[in-house]
């Protein structure tokens, strides 16, 4: 089968295009490149058409549309996106959304041919700010798989050093010894302090001042595309983890800045015991207008249902309680406490759910969403999930009413 996929990346102030064609294993990429911030909505379609000539691809012969959906600069990712969807839309194609942190830990295992390190992505976010994300890859056959130790977070750039040495003990390692741990990314340059930082009892070493490249987008969309993680053009969006950078005076004086910044501690996925039930009938409440009781949870845990809560300085801040069956994973419930929430905590636990389920082998991870909560039919759509079915009358709701469920899939 050929797969052609256009990838573009603009989350910087490089515009790049590329276009990969792939068929019976080989793989060709066409790239073309420009460095002038300001100029990305006048040069990404040229550029398209450019190395769609190139290749000798028409437009119709496309599969999907890849973009690198940040962090970064603001302009740049929502001219991606509009663009990514716009095409997308017009040529009845999906789209794949490419975390823009895990490019560069792409392009700088391509580089160093090195399988298995932890790659601490560093870019600069400006106002001595970095925006951070942790990868690691691993050999799954013949493809090559990322796991996100860290979905991108906000940071103070002197923070990185003590928030790494908080965090890196709760990361996987491979083999009998800690893998190396390398910081690649542009903030290297804009922070030469992170050159410096060395963690007891492992192996860290600073990589190259690398950014996301078209080409590396594309590599990552072609593994996407391939394991159906794609969007209708409606569903892709911009992850811009800050959400604002102009702040009145008044905010200034109280100490506002970029957000949402990484907490001083790190988020310690635990096994959900007895004595969290409290703090997790608590969020259950906060968060949802028919919650699980205490006793709910109680229940699943005697049931031997699969449940993890997210702990940070001692709190729990989310969790998660899902049943396995013989041929699919179902999450049954998943909560982030209000306050904590839009910080990456809800795809930690979402994202160590479908690795328990990858563990076992199963094929698929269901749920269930009600229609009226746009914020979580989003998230999921976020996180590669496809709308499979309704189930009519399945959640109770005000004034004695029923309220349908979207039944949602993500294939493993």
């Amino acid at each position: 089968m050929t797969v052609h996929i256009l990838a573009l990346e603009t989350s910087s102030s490089v515009c790049g295009v590329a276009l990969l064609s792939c068929s019976d294993d080989a793989v060709r990429v066409f790239v073309q490149e420009h460095d002038a911030t300001g100029e990305h909505a006048e040069r990404l379609l040229p550029m398209a058409d450019g190395v769609m000539r190139e290749a000798g691809i028409d437009r119709a012969q496309l599969s999907g549309v890849a973009f690198g959906q940040g962090p970064g600069g603001f302009t740049g990712l929502r001219v991606a996106c509009g663009v990514a969807q716009g095409i997308a839309y017009a040529l009845g194609v999906p789209v794949v959304p490419i975390v823009s942190l895990l490019a560069v830990a792409e392009r700088d295992r391509n580089r160093q041919a090195q399988t298995g390190a932890v790659r601490v992505v560093v870019q600069d976010a400006r106002m001595g700010e970095v925006y951070l994300g942790v990868y690691q890859d691993r050999v799954a056959g013949t493809a090559v798989q990322w796991e996100t130790l860290q979905a991108p977070v906000l940071l103070d750039a002197a923070d990185v050093g003590p928030w790494l040495s908080q965090a890196w003990p709760e990361w996987p390692s491979t083999g009998h010894r800690p893998p190396v741990l390398r910081l690649v990314g542009d903030a290297l340059d804009a922070y030469p302090d992170l050159r410096l930082i060395r963690l007891d009892g492992i192996d860290t070493e600073a990589g190259d001042a690398l950014r996301a490249d078209a080409a590396a987008i594309a590599s990552l969309a072609l593994q996407a595309w391939r394991d159906g993680a794609t969007l209708a053009p409606d569903h892709a969006m911009p992850l811009y983890v800050r959400d604002k950078v102009a702040y009145t005076t008044r905010e200034r004086e109280s100490g506002a800045g970029g957000n949402p910044r990484a907490e001083g501690f790190p988020i310690r996925i635990e096994p959900m015991l007895p004595e969290h039930l409290d703090d997790v009938a608590e969020i259950e409440s906060l968060v949802q207008s028919f919650p699980w009781s205490r006793r709910n949870f109680q229940d699943g845990l005697d049931a031997g249902y699969t449940a993890y809560v997210a702990r940070q300085a001692g709190r729990t801040v989310g969790f998660y309680m899902a049943m396995f069956a013989p041929d699919v994973a179902h999450v049954l419930v998943i909560a982030v406490a209000p306050d904590q929430q839009k910080k990456g905590i809800g795809g930690r636990l979402l994202d160590h759910c479908e690795q328990m389920a990858r563990s076992k082998q199963l094929p698929a991870i269901i749920l269930e969403v009600r229609p009226s909560n746009g914020n979580a039919l989003a998230f999921y759509r976020h996180g590669g999930y496809q709308q499979l079915s309704t189930r009519r009358d399945y959640y109770p709701a005000a004034d004695g009413r029923r309220e349908d469920a979207c039944i949602m899939q993500k294939a493993l």
